[in-house]
């Protein structure tokens, strides 16, 4: 199941040792990783500052978009749980104002959507 859930575009839980290996350089002095996941190529990166999302751009992934996102620019967010028949739980994030959602992920059942809403909002609701 879990090639499955990445080939249509779950995400699942990557370790923090691995995402510090890789994406350290990526952190400013006392940012620290909380949580990360994986979407096929892409990843996305909660630390205790912002919000990185990892886009791996073109066949080969060589390209590469880095976003950062201020906890601060979160306006709103919501998750959606797995049901029965649900493989996946959806997490949205709307930044600012806009009225649709900026962030859309999907999240196969090996990723607790509680234990990131929790990040999410420890960090929004300072």
């Amino acid at each position: 199941m879990g090639l499955f859930s990445a080939l249509i575009g779950n995400a699942g839980a990557v370790s923090q040792e691995d995402l510090k290996k890789e994406y350290g350089r990526l952190l400013v002095e006392g940012e620290e990783i909380e949580l990360g996941f994986k979407l096929i190529r892409d990843l996305f990166i909660f630390t205790t500052k912002r919000l990185i999302l990892i886009d791996k751009q073109g066949i080969t992934g060589s390209k590469t978009e880095y976003k950062s996102i201020v906890y601060k620019s979160i306006s709103r967010f919501s998750i959606e749980t797995a049901g029965t028949f649900d493989l996946d739980a959806e997490l949205k994030i709307w930044i600012s104002s806009e009225q649709l959602p900026s962030i859309t992920k999907q999240f196969n059942k090996s990723v607790n959507v509680y234990d990131v809403h929790k990040v999410l909002a420890s960090h929004v609701l300072k």
